[in-house]
């Protein structure tokens, strides 16, 4: 069952703030900070505490990472005491948290939602910005030892990459992700010895010495080698541009809009027009795909406008500002014809 709506009342920078999800891939675009990674943690600790029995405000707050892990410092700020409401639903289904600016520990919040919530897990994956998988020799050991101040995602992140393939034969869908991502990356991912290793003709190279780039299509590899991103998971991704070199981009949107067909629900967030673009190309009409939009509006509030075609997205300041440097460029072009 795939996650279906959000609702976020004074939490972070949202004042009062609900959006409904494609049930296949979502696209967060926006200025820096309209929320775009906070809506993705947000629904991600939803997901990752169903069936385990965990708290969903414990793992707000390893995910989010407030100062001196004080719950009621995620409420947003304004004078006086105030009350933040995190409400995220699948279906029928629904998880609230709701928690003051006096609460500290994460046991004061109250809990409320769908008893049925807690009773199936919910398969998800968050990718964050920085890349870990070059750090991954002894972090595990290292994170559930002491207090080290990351957000639980990159131990999360980890965890997955570290499991074992599943037990049976691989369907054809996932053989034909792995050889389009393996010819990009021109060889596929070992781990030995808590250490990843890009495996290829030249021998094995390990993450440390790998291009940042080639390191986020390994983890993408061994992801759905490894079996966790199949029919039923929910994908979240930070940034997937980053540090990765444009030419990678079609490969990167092809393997999305596949796992997307396959039943993966996915969710990232970009600042880059080729993504954008790459999406818009490569999808097909029967292909479920999102945009929002995420901006201030005329009283400073975060608010969201929703599109199904690239087009259609407004605001769109990706666009507007890859417009004005081409509409820059042709005039200095002009301007240096007519100085001849």
């Amino acid at each position: 069952m795939t996650l279906t709506k959000v609702r976020l009342q004074r939490f972070t920078a949202f004042s009062d703030f609900e959006l409904e999800f494609s049930p296949g891939i979502n696209v967060f675009v926006g200025a820096n900070g309209t929320g775009k990674t906070h809506l993705m943690k947000v629904c991600y600790a939803a997901c990752d505490v169903a069936g385990t029995g965990r708290s969903f405000s414990e793992k707000l707050v390893r995910v989010f990472m407030p100062s001196n892990l004080s719950l009621g410092r995620l409420v947003k700020r304004r004078q006086g005491q105030a009350r933040g409401i995190v409400e995220v639903h699948r279906g029928k289904r629904r998880l609230q948290a709701s928690f003051s600016t006096r609460m500290k520990r994460p046991a004061s919040a109250v809990i409320k939602g769908d008893n049925r919530w807690g009773d199936s897990e919910m398969r998800s994956v968050y990718i964050p910005v920085k890349e870990m998988l070059s750090n991954a020799p002894g972090f595990l050991s290292l994170y559930a030892a002491r207090e080290i101040h990351f957000e639980e995602v990159y131990a999360d992140i980890l965890e997955r990459a570290y499991l074992p393939a599943l037990l049976g034969p691989m369907d054809e869908s996932r053989r034909r992700l792995l050889r389009e991502l393996r010819k990009a990356m021109e060889g596929r991912v070992t781990v030995t010895n808590e250490e990843f290793f890009l495996s290829s003709r030249q021998g094995n190279l390990e993450f440390s010495l790998l291009a940042e780039g080639m390191r986020k299509l390994g983890l993408l590899w061994r992801l759905i080698q490894n079996g966790v991103l199949r029919n039923g998971t929910v994908l979240f991704w930070d940034e997937p541009e980053t540090n990765l070199n444009p030419k990678m981009f079609g490969a990167v949107i092809d393997v999305l809009l596949e796992l997307q067909r396959e039943g993966v629900q996915i969710f990232f967030a970009t600042h880059d027009y080729v993504i954008l673009e790459e999406l818009d190309l490569r999808k097909t009409i029967n292909d479920k795909v999102a945009f929002h939009s995420l901006y201030r509006d005329d009283t400073g509030d975060i608010a969201c406008n929703t599109a199904s075609d690239y087009l259609d997205i407004s605001p769109n300041a990706i666009a507007d500002t890859f417009t004005d440097l081409y509409d820059r460029t042709i005039e200095r072009s002009l301007k240096g014809v007519g100085g001849r």
